[in-house]
């Protein structure tokens, strides 16, 4: 068929257009994948890095109060969020451009699929219209040569004077017939051949164009969604830029905070060793004839300035290489213990922190105990809430605690005093009663034992003077409580109160009411909304 060959060359050429755009579309989309993989490796290379070189000694040790440690620690930790962005990018990459693409070419290849196959159908249609076509055309072709011949005979009869009526008759009637037959096919085949001409003409000017006006708008398509994929690779880079640029002014303001001269004042203050400068050594005149003691006179040679010393060397060299360990004249409980090894400064710092650390604690434990006698006080009023009994485990169990770390603190204490430091905790001469209340003496600066030197302590009244705390949030009673025994507080239930304190874990929340009147009530018996 050549009148079809020009057309199928154009719609090959068409097609494999087609073919490679969609492989455009694929290889785009393994490049990203490919980015994509390098981001996320690469994000996880400098978490590795960050995690290799990040301090694993906490924010207590003495060289991250250095400048020039802090700073590096402040690099890691924004190259700890950089990398944090490169996963972002990485993801933002997955999805807005690699699955989607994906999805997107799946669509098109099903679509270009249809496209070809209502091309297909259109060309076997006129093909099977080209059959029929030239079906019909033979076959009145070989009726009408077959009328031919018949009339042929019919005359040929009809001349021959042998031939009887009869037969002249038949031959004549058999001419007819085929001469009939013949019309037929002659009507057939051009109806066959308007029908072809008409589906032909719909083939070229109609079915095929639309194909191709469906794959020349697919392939437009194709091409601008290819072209926003190419936008949205640079856009994932710009959207965290602003971040990134975050991340790399806070290594340079790292690198400015960095202070050599604060370091070195910090050094300086870490190891200042506390210990008296030596006093100027007293001239010895050998030639004037001293009469030295029997004792001054049992060494045979002069004594050198160390040697002049004595005992005091080590506490005047206390990290000589001789002397690594410095030794106190006095015997002391443990020596990791009071810090005795280290200098007066240091020591004095040490024991500091460590009593600090025991107030807190001892803090949280009193307040553990009186929460604790509050919610028995209720339970004796309220049975319904609990036993009393029950809470006398813990009860005894935090008076303990409290004792513990009392006696910890002064012994604390002594030790800071007798490195030359004073005492600033607070000192209570009474004890937990028999129900584990706290008894505080009236006058809070008074002071166990005798000491040789002045003692300076501090105390703060719980609530004497104290300035009135600002509410965090409100609640709602869901239920009425009296607030019968000291410290609680009586609702109504509905009434709407003011959070004072939340809850730390003992059941009890501060509150106050309309009227400014403040205590505790069970946390469960009220609805809390505090703002975020």
């Amino acid at each position: 068929m050549d009148w079809g060959t020009e057309l199928w060359d154009q719609c090959d050429t068409i097609d494999k257009h087609t073919q490679s755009g969609l492989e455009l579309v694929e290889k785009y989309v393994k490049f990203v994948k490919e980015r994509t993989e390098i981001e996320q490796q690469y994000a996880k290379q400098l978490r590795n890095l960050v995690k290799k070189y990040a301090s694993k000694r906490g924010k207590d040790d003495q060289e991250n109060r250095f400048t020039n440690h802090q700073s590096f620690q402040d690099i890691l930790n924004e190259m700890n969020d950089y990398a944090g962005q490169r996963e972002v990018i990485a993801e933002n990459m997955m999805i807005r451009i690699c699955c989607e693409l994906t999805k997107y070419l799946q669509e098109l290849k099903q679509e270009r699929k249809s496209y070809l196959l209502e091309a297909k159908r259109a060309q076997q249609s006129l093909e099977n219209g080209y059959k029929q076509l030239e079906s019909s055309k033979k076959r009145f072709e070989r009726e009408w040569r077959e009328a031919e011949r018949a009339a042929q005979y019919a005359e040929k009869t009809d001349q021959d004077l042998n031939a009887t009526k009869a037969d002249v008759e038949k031959a004549k009637q058999q001419a007819h017939l085929r001469t009939h037959i013949a019309e037929e096919c002659k009507n057939e085949y051009a109806s066959q051949l308007q029908k072809f001409n008409k589906e032909q003409n719909q083939f070229y000017y109609s079915s095929i164009p639309q194909v191709f006006n469906k794959l020349q708008d697919m392939d437009e398509r194709r091409v601008q969604r290819l072209a926003e994929g190419y936008a949205l690779f640079a856009d994932t880079e710009k959207r965290v830029l602003p971040i990134i640029g975050k991340c790399l002014e806070g290594i340079t303001k790292a690198g400015a905070n960095t202070d050599s001269k604060q370091d070195s004042l910090t050094l300086i203050e870490q190891h200042k060793s506390g210990f008296d400068r030596p006093g100027d050594l007293e001239f010895e005149d050998y030639s004037q004839g001293i009469n030295r003691t029997s004792s001054e006179s049992s060494l045979g040679t002069p004594k050198g300035p160390l040697e002049l010393l004595g005992k005091n060397r080590n506490k005047l060299w206390p990290f000589s290489k001789k002397s690594k360990v410095f030794v106190p004249e006095k015997s002391v409980p443990t020596a990791t213990e009071d810090f005795a090894h280290l200098p007066p400064e240091q020591r004095r710092k040490k024991l500091q922190r460590k009593m600090d650390d025991i107030r807190k604690e001892l803090q949280k434990e009193q307040d553990q105990s009186e929460a604790l006698l509050k919610m028995k006080d209720v339970y004796e009023k309220n049975s319904q809430m609990g036993n009393p009994d029950s809470l006398s485990p813990q009860i005894t169990q935090t008076a303990q605690n409290v004792e513990r770390l009392r006696g910890e603190l002064a012994k604390y204490e002594s030790w800071l005093m007798e490195a030359g430091g004073r005492g600033e905790s607070v000192r209570y001469s009474s004890h937990l009663n028999n129900n584990g209340a706290i008894n505080r003496p009236n006058n809070a600066n008074s002071v166990e034992g005798d000491l040789s030197q002045p003692i300076y302590t501090e105390f703060e009244d719980d609530f004497d003077d104290e300035e009135v705390d600002a509410p965090i949030g409100q609640c709602m009673a869901l239920y009425s409580f009296p607030g019968s025994s000291e410290g609680t507080l009586s609702m109504q239930e509905g009434d709407m109160l003011s959070v004072v304190e939340e809850d730390k874990g003992d059941g009890w929340t501060r509150v106050r009411s309309t009227n400014g009147d403040e205590g505790y009530i069970p946390t469960s018996y009220v609805k809390i909304t505090i703002p975020q």
